[in-house]
Parts: structure tokens; sequence; C-alpha cells
């Protein structure tokens, strides 16, 4: 009996930590859903003057809706989970706002209500969802070899998305964002325990103290020329990521790749933004 008890709560331990994992990824899909999108909403917005509409709290909770579902659907497909669990967490994100806009609209509720009531709402929705479909095996999914390829360089894809603003809009960072890049890899080398070679951590530590020096040289500059170091921060960054993806160490590959990607991306905009000052 003490034996089928142990048993059966292991399996329950598992099948919380599953769904608190489950729960957890999506949320995350659904960060990045919001991070990734929005840009792209205010680009079409001012293309097509519509800012004043996207601006209205009403619409902004309905795209805030879509981008949380664009996020966890493609999660969702890319672990192989049915339609029906796709669809009615998808309803999750929309229902709870759906059943406050009438409120809004008759103005019995406030907009920090909206928001904060949708999302209090959207919340054990999930749950129920998660739940309802905790035993259902994931489906392998058969991609094209051409869609495995891009899932394989999400990283890339993902610094890419994050970067399409830049595009439209140069700017010239600040020089002290040269702080975060080798910071870094110090604090996610720290948490991997990478530091066993006690040389790894004297490079990235020399790492730090040669943007550190950049930054202040930036800073402390002439004016034409604090661009062209920042420009220069980043895209030398972007030469450390590939070493890094090449070797392994201190990272994951996929984060190397990711950070490459967007240093490029800055380091090249930066320098358009200089040119066009």
């Amino acid at each position: 009996m003490t034996e089928t008890t142990v048993h059966v709560s292991e399996g329950q331990d598992r099948d919380g930590r599953r769904l608190a994992r489950h729960l957890g990824a999506m949320a995350v899909a659904m960060v990045a859903g919001m991070v990734l999108l929005a840009p792209l909403w205010g680009m079409g917005a001012a293309l097509l003057g519509g800012a004043g509409v996207l601006a209205r709290p009403d619409v902004g909770a309905l795209v805030m809706a879509t981008d949380m579902s664009v996020g966890m659907a493609v999660w969702m497909w890319h672990q192989g989970h049915g339609r029906a669990a796709t669809a009615e967490m998808v309803a999750a994100m929309y229902v709870p706002f759906l059943l406050l806009l009438p409120p809004w609209w008759a103005g019995l509720v406030g907009d920090h209500t909206l928001m904060l009531g949708g999302h209090l709402l959207m919340l054990p929705a999930m749950v129920l969802v998660a739940l309802r479909h905790r035993h259902a095996p994931a489906v392998p999914v058969d991609r094209h070899p051409a869609v495995a390829a891009v899932a394989r360089r999400w990283p890339t894809g993902l610094a890419l998305l994050m970067t399409v603003d830049l595009w439209i809009e140069p700017t010239v960072f600040s020089p002290w964002t040269l702080l975060v890049l080798p910071a870094g890899y110090l604090l996610i080398g720290t948490w991997r325990r990478q530091w066993h070679d006690r040389r790894v951590l004297a490079l990235q530590l020399a790492g730090l103290v040669g943007w550190a020096g950049l930054a202040v040289a930036a800073r402390t500059g002439p004016d034409g020329l604090a661009g062209w170091l920042v420009a220069a921060g980043w895209l030398g960054h972007a030469a450390w990521d590939l070493a890094h993806h090449r070797t392994g160490r201190v990272v994951p590959r996929g984060y190397a790749e990711w950070c490459g990607v967007l240093d490029v991306v800055v380091g090249v905009t930066v320098l358009l933004a200089v040119l066009a000052g």
C-alpha cells in the first residue's frame, strides 16, 4: 500500500512539474510574441496613419491578445501540440478581454480594470486548458526541410525580428550599452558554472575591461567619434560571439548565434545613423 502511494505521489509530482514547465514555456512565448510584434504594429500604424486607433485601450487589448496568441501558437505548433489544444489556448487569450470590453464601452470599468482584469482572467483560463489537455501526447510534426532549417535557426530569426525597427529608424546607442555585451557572457557563464578553467574566466574579464574602456572612450571623446566607437564595439562583439559559437564555451550556441546577429544589426545601423547625421 505504501509503495503504491509513493508511486502515485511521484507520478503526480512529475505531472505537476511537466504542467508547470508547459505553462512557463507558453508564458515566455507570449512575451516573445508581444516584444517581436509590437514594433510591426507601430510601423504599420505609422504608415497607415492609424497611431490614434492603435492607442485606444480596447484596440490595444485585442492587439496584445493577438501578439500573445501568435507567440504561443507558434510554440505549441513547434512542440507538436494538437489543433484543439492550440485553438482553446488562443481562445483563453481573447475571451477575458472580450468579456470586459462591453462594460468598458459602457463606461462601467476603466482602462486599468480592462487590462488588469483581462490578464487576471487569462491565467486561470490557461491553466484550465492545460489541465484539460495534460494527458494528450504531443504529435511528431513532419516538417518540410526548409521549415526545419528555419526552425533550427530560430536564434537568427529572433534577433532579426527584434531589430526590425532599427532599419527603419537607425540610432546611435549609448556608449554604456557596450557594457551589457561582456556582462551577459559573465552572468550566463557563472550560471552555467563555466569557470573551471581560470583562463576562460580571465578572458571574459579582459573582454569586460576592453569594452568598458571603449565605452569610456566613446563617452568622453569627441562627439564625432562616439558613434564610430559604439559601432565598432557592437561589431567587434559579433566576432566574439562567432568565436564562442564555434567553441561552445561559456554560453549556449543558440545564445551566441542570437547575440551575434543582434550585434551585427545594431553595429551596422549605428553606422548608418552616424553617416546620416
